[in-house]
């Protein structure tokens, strides 16, 4: 194989398919990237067996052929090269010769033939988004995916398609995260994609309305951006019925401004995070908000004004967990609904009724 490339373009191209390389890899193969000629073209292809990616990038072909090559190594070199063109030359045993400017560089790169395959697109289902809408569902719900193992399912999101409308729904036993969007598709839907994967796709996607096409094979979800073509294994199981746990009724209404509530939340936050218990209590009453938080170090006290329908209340909540609700809205104000101090809060933006944030409280020590 012998190929001109542009070295910036190689780079980015590089940059994009490493997002799907394991550092935690049991088979070495898994630790390299697939290089191939294909149609004056050339296509780079890395996977973990769980997320795939591939990307093609316009060079000048001289003579075809593929290889694997380890993914680090081969990145930080071409990264450091100059902005100028990059000879890559694959001889015999697959030693492969770089050459950029005045660097040369030889690397032992591997056959291709081992190389484990993408899940193969077909057209059997598929819809369009655009890429802005896709990443700020991502956005909104991805962090409220669990962490741990002790329930596989939830290190996912559910992907849910109905009547033209798609709903990616993401929660790990303390707070869920619901964004739904308007798309132009009929079919019945049901899917979890691993939390790893939405977080990557959306590194790749562009904050514009370009649409990026989204295919299910058995198995597995593919989005197709164009020159680049992402791949994850679908999660097994059954999600939870989320639809059960948000509630319509409150006792108490608040509409607060998002950025006073955020900054307030935060400060607050300051003190407990060395305290290390994360609890902060919100007293409701009236036409304010008091936002307090202890610990060994210190207190503080913080008022924010608000609107209030309904019942005072006091109730308490992790101080992560109603940031990272908060913090992706992007409404001037929201709505807090409460029942009582220990109902889970329900949240929306006020000028989004497409997206829902619940979290449970915390039991305040001494509360029946």
């Amino acid at each position: 194989m012998k190929i001109k490339i542009d070295q910036k373009q190689l780079s980015k191209c590089i940059g994009i398919v490493q997002k799907a390389i394991s550092t935690k890899t049991t088979l070495p193969i898994l630790e390299g990237i697939l290089i191939e000629t294909i149609d004056n073209r050339l296509k780079i292809t890395a996977t973990d067996l769980e997320l795939g990616i591939e990307s093609y990038i316009d060079c000048e072909v001289i003579e075809e052929g593929s290889f694997v090559v380890t993914a680090k190594i081969f990145g930080d070199i071409i990264r450091k090269l100059p902005n100028e063109t990059v000879d890559i030359e694959v001889k015999e045993n697959y030693n492969i010769e770089i050459n950029c400017g005045h660097s040369k560089f030889n690397l032992i790169g591997q056959p291709s033939e081992e190389y484990p395959q993408l899940p193969k697109i077909s057209d059997e289902v598929s819809f369009d988004i655009p890429q802005d809408l896709l990443k700020i569902m991502i956005k909104q719900t991805i962090f409220a995916t669990a962490q741990d193992e002790t329930r596989p399912i939830l290190t996912g999101a559910l992907l849910e398609i109905s009547n033209n409308s798609a709903t990616l729904v993401a929660l790990d036993g303390y707070r869920l995260a619901v964004k739904k969007v308007s798309i132009n598709c009929n079919e019945d839907i049901k899917v979890v994609i691993p939390g790893k994967s939405l977080n990557e796709l959306s590194k790749i996607l562009e904050d514009d309305e370009n649409d990026i096409n989204i295919k299910f094979t058995k198995g597995h979800i593919i989005f197709n951006l164009g020159d680049t073509v992402i791949s994850s294994r679908l999660l097994e199981g059954q999600f939870l019925n989320y639809k059960d746990i948000i509630r319509n009724e409150y006792n108490s209404k608040v509409v607060v401004n998002t950025n006073d509530i955020k900054q307030s939340i935060e400060r607050a936050s300051l003190l407990v995070k060395e305290g290390k218990n994360n609890l902060i209590k919100f007293s409701v009453s009236d036409d304010k908000m008091l936002i307090t938080s202890n610990s060994e170090i210190g207190n503080v006290h913080e008022e924010v004004p608000i609107k209030l329908e309904g019942n005072d209340v006091e109730i308490a909540f992790n101080s992560k967990y109603i940031l990272d609700g908060i913090r992706v809205i992007d409404s001037k104000e929201i709505i807090m609904n409460f029942v009582s101090d220990i109902n889970p809060c329900i949240i929306n933006p006020t000028e989004d009724n497409k997206y829902t944030y619940l979290i449970l409280p915390v039991r305040l020590p001494g509360s029946n």
